[in-house]
């Protein structure tokens, strides 16, 4: 019925759902699809069902989140596109993919079949465009690479695409960490909005924003090593090495340094020494070897 076209597909349109005609029909659903199946809609304003259907397939879309796409079409306005079709009732729907028809059904179905139409329809086609995900991981290599400028600016970018994507966020959080705008990713933390304040990576956030503020405030490791060399067995002395350990990026002797003052005397402040240890690991991936080595040690004091 409907042939490839000669010239190259036309660019898909930046909406997922559209309005079309027979004059556009080419245009809106035969040569985008050969590329990204698209889903057509036949209905009309008087028609009951249609009311119905409509807006579930267009949610049902939406969350396809591009890999299908869809145009409606009146078929008051478009009686010969419709007979072409032999469209007998509606609502009726279509499926295309690659300029010919693959699939349709007539009439109103529940959600879980039109969740059905609409997946086998989207495995047709390409993998989803993956384009946030790559933005993410040169954001993250910017970020290993000292550029927390250009770091702030490529997260700040994605989550304008996407507001509530939890890796841009949390990484837009330790790229003003980085840049000692402490105030700003306090702030970040404390107004994420809906899913993102409970996210994991956001939590971590706030253990690294803790040891930010220590490290604004700690001593001068040297003179602190000094004074553990006087009195190996002072608390306060051993907790603030650690400190300045951390501080200047010496994690895993920060955390040796800790596990010593909890082998030492663990109830001291408040087991300050225990807590300061979480905050540490909740500041890292889960499986780091710091952190695994850490949990090991300490879990072995905890229990002998």
């Amino acid at each position: 019925m409907f042939g490839t076209p000669t010239t190259p597909p036309a660019p898909v349109a930046n909406d997922l759902i559209i309005d079309g005609s027979e004059a556009s029909f080419m245009q809106d659903v035969i040569e985008p699809s050969q590329i990204t199946p698209i889903i057509v809609d036949f209905w009309a304003p008087w028609c009951g069902p249609c009311k119905t259907l409509g807006p579930a397939l267009e949610a049902a879309v939406t969350a396809a989140k591009g890999s299908v796409r869809m145009v409606k079409i009146n078929v008051d306005e478009n009686q010969a596109l419709a007979a072409q079709l032999r469209i007998q009732s509606i609502p009726t729907v279509f499926a295309f993919f690659q300029g010919q028809p693959v699939d349709a059904f007539q009439g109103n179905i529940g959600a879980s079949d039109l969740k059905r139409f609409v997946d086998k329809l989207a495995a047709m086609g390409p993998a989803p465009d993956n384009g946030l995900a790559d933005a993410i991981a040169a954001a993250e290599t910017m970020l290993e690479d000292g550029e927390f400028a250009d770091a702030v600016e490529t997260f700040t970018a994605i989550l304008e695409e996407e507001p509530e994507n939890v890796a841009a966020y949390a990484g837009l959080i330790r790229a003003h960490l980085a840049l000692g705008d402490l105030d700003l990713a306090e702030t970040l933390i404390t107004t994420a909005p809906g899913a993102l304040a409970k996210a994991k990576e956001v939590e971590a956030t706030r253990a690294m924003l803790d040891l930010a503020r220590q490290a604004a405030s700690a001593g001068p490791e040297d003179d602190l090593r000094a004074a553990h060399a006087a009195d190996p067995k002072n608390p306060q002395i051993l907790f603030d090495l650690a400190t300045a350990l951390h501080a200047n990026g010496k994690v895993e002797e920060a955390v040796s340094t800790l596990l010593d003052l909890f082998k030492l005397d663990r109830e001291w402040n408040n087991n300050a020494a225990r807590t300061q240890l979480f905050t540490i690991f909740d500041a890292l991936k889960p499986q780091d070897p710091i952190v695994l080595a850490g949990r090991r040690r300490l879990s072995s004091m905890i229990f002998a």
